[in-house]
């Protein structure tokens, strides 16, 4: 028996290690591309940019700041709608470095790997299975801070001072990095927990106090309200553009109401179809045994399934929806994977084996294959197009000592690549340049830059869902 169980073992730290090595590379293609144009990691980079360069700590403005306001979007300053965490880390990363590619994107695959080492060590009180269970669903998927709370349910312990203390500091970061949005993956299980345990009375407190929760809004108020006191335009595009507008169809996409299911079962799979599964095993288990499924359930399951659900539910209530809005959803699903397989352990050991090397052997294919089209399209596509206009641009320029400026244009990481604080507004045609600029960066698919007539020293196109083209262009001395 003792040599079956070292084989096991064994086996078990092969696994790991194969699942490690697949998530660091996983998220290194994923986590560290060669663009700043998915999402908002343009925005969130030229924060940080500007926190070097103009020295804006704590209010600064999106890349178009200077151009007219469209769209509703924005204010005529451009305020940056989101909180400055994840800009102090790139500019602290920055100043350790002096490297802005490191900075810019080493922040989020480093978050991914934390959070990797979290997932595991969390799964971990259910058993070295189900532990390697949650780390290949977090780090195997086509997507990739309630553990203390967790924690108390398991041991069935109280709060100390320092508890809440940590708890505060977790709270605080995540307020300066979302907003309070975060609530909406915080609060709705807790209130849904303690709410059952009126039922249940033998279910542990979870609930920490008041004094972490409010004292981490408290610090964020204060950020807004000396927003909306000193910065102009903050008011207009942080509370009503940015926050107020989520919750009714207009400035932002309005997606169906069960816009994120679809989009988490195929994205999380094979593991979303292994949860629904397992769940429905442990239903009809139950129902034959005693037909009162959530009397038997455990507290931690409990906690876990409502945490799991629970931002899911509210963040489909609200009618603005992007796909990664619901990642946070992604390492309760993890947890909660691993204490039903935990469960299903007991009863049948070797099968619980067989289906975690069969499902983990088909999350690597299918993410592994997933990571090569997305290497390939990019190759095929020329996604760092931008990025070597930018560097070449510089290059000319350092060389030949001159100095140039940006038209705005559709894309906000040029003035990234090109290193410059902000689009150049003050001309639109090479005769009318004033004294002392010698160059221009100008969008090649607008007028008068795409009617052939302008010798261009380097131009660049970029295909994409939302194509533009542009030319270096020297303009004539005087």
């Amino acid at each position: 028996m003792s040599e079956i169980a070292s084989a096991k073992t064994g086996q078990d730290r092969r696994m790991l290690l194969i699942v490690s090595v697949l998530t660091v590379c996983f998220f290194a293609v994923s986590n560290l591309p060669w663009n700043l144009d998915d999402y908002d990691q343009a925005k969130q980079a030229f924060v940080s940019f500007q926190m070097i360069g103009q020295q804006r700590w704590l209010y600064q403005t999106t890349p178009d700041e200077g151009t007219k306001a469209s769209g509703g979007r924005h204010s005529p300053h451009h305020i940056n709608s989101k909180p400055p965490a994840v800009a102090w880390v790139s500019a602290a990363l920055y100043q350790l470095t002096h490297s802005w590619d490191f900075a810019w994107r080493f922040p989020s695959f480093a978050a991914a790997l934390a959070l990797a080492v979290l997932v595991f060590r969390g799964a971990r009180t259910f058993g070295d299975l189900p532990a390697l269970y949650a780390l290949a669903a977090f780090g195997l998927n086509l997507l990739s801070v309630r553990l203390a709370t967790l924690e108390k349910i398991l041991t069935r312990t109280s709060w100390t001072t320092r508890d809440r203390v940590a708890l505060f500091a977790v709270l605080t970061a995540a307020m300066f990095v979302k907003g309070p949005i975060v609530w909406a993956f915080v609060l709705p299980p807790l209130v849904l927990y303690q709410l059952l345990r009126n039922w249940r009375p033998d279910f542990p407190n979870a609930w920490s106090g008041c004094v972490p929760w409010m004292a981490s809004f408290a610090l964020f108020c204060l950020w807004v309200i000396f927003g909306i006191r000193f910065i102009d335009g903050f008011y207009e595009d942080v509370i009503l553009n940015e926050f107020g507008a989520r919750f009714h169809e207009g400035i932002h996409r309005s997606q169906p109401l069960l816009f994120y299911i679809p989009h988490l079962l195929q994205k999380f799979a094979p593991w979303s179809l292994l949860i629904i599964g397992l769940l429905v095993v442990a239903l009809r288990k139950t129902k034959a045994a005693t037909g009162k499924w959530l009397g038997n359930l455990s507290p931690e399951m409990f906690w876990l399934i409502t945490w799991a659900l629970g931002g899911i539910v509210v963040m489909s209530l609200i009618p603005s929806k992007r796909v990664d809005r619901v990642f946070p959803a992604i390492p309760p699903l993890c947890l909660l994977l691993a204490a039903q397989i935990e469960v299903f352990m007991a009863d049948n050991v070797i099968r619980a084996r067989r289906i975690a090397e069969f499902a983990i052997i088909f999350a690597a294919i299918f993410t592994g294959a997933y990571a090569a089209m997305r290497v390939a399209d990019g190759y095929r596509d020329h996604r760092d197009a931008l990025v070597k206009f930018g560097g070449e641009v510089r290059r000319i320029a350092t060389a030949e000592h001159l100095r140039y400026e940006i038209l705005p244009g559709r894309d906000e990481s040029l003035l990234l690549y090109l290193q410059r604080p902000r689009f150049y507004t003050r001309i639109t045609e090479p005769t009318a340049a004033p004294p002392g600029l010698d160059a221009l960066v100008v969008p090649l698919d607008e007028e008068p830059w795409r009617s052939g007539k302008f010798p261009y020293r380097v131009t660049v196109e970029k295909k994409s869902e939302h194509p533009s083209s542009y030319g270096f262009l020297t303009l004539p001395r005087r």
